[in-house]
């Protein structure tokens, strides 16, 4: 394994495919493709970015687990807002914000519904930080004290005397 890797090719075809038919399906629906959409060479998938992408578009709902980023526009005067939407999905894998305004980002990290935020970076992640996400993506955690605890049978015995 490389360390400079950021990522490596796909682990097999079926999901490659399924991040063709991503790409397809967010073009297909009026998001603007900037950068990528496209295999590269056997499993490697071209780092990619979506902008105009819009709330109702599947795109919007769905993880690719690929280096695909959807951008979305809003109204940064509208917290609230800007949360809602953010939350407006089944799932809570990660989530990431981007800005110079450090203590509204610590707003939306404390509010986002989502096991990992992320903060003027994406996908960087310590072997000692619990990993793992709310809702719809997963049960538990991977890495860190928490992933341990899952390997442990936890008993409370209670007795009164």
């Amino acid at each position: 394994l490389n360390r400079g890797t950021a990522h490596g090719p796909q682990n097999h075809k079926a999901h490659m495919d399924k991040l063709i038919e991503f790409c397809e399906r967010g073009v297909k629906e009026g998001a603007k493709l900037v950068y990528g959409g496209k295999r590269v060479d056997r499993f490697f998938f071209e780092p990619t970015i979506f902008t105009n992408v819009t709330d109702d578009m599947w795109i919007a709902k769905e993880e690719s687990f690929g280096p695909i980023m959807i951008i979305s526009n809003f109204n940064s005067k509208n917290m609230d807002e800007v949360i809602r939407r953010a939350n407006n999905t089944e799932y809570g894998l990660a989530s990431g914000v981007f800005t110079k305004d450090v203590s509204r980002a610590m707003q939306f990290a404390e509010k986002i519904d989502a096991g990992t935020v992320f903060i003027n970076t994406y996908n960087k992640t310590d072997v000692a930080a619990p990993f793992g996400g709310f809702k719809q993506s997963g049960f538990g955690k991977d890495l860190g004290q928490d992933a341990l605890n899952e390997y442990l049978k936890t008993k409370t015995v209670t007795i009164e005397y």
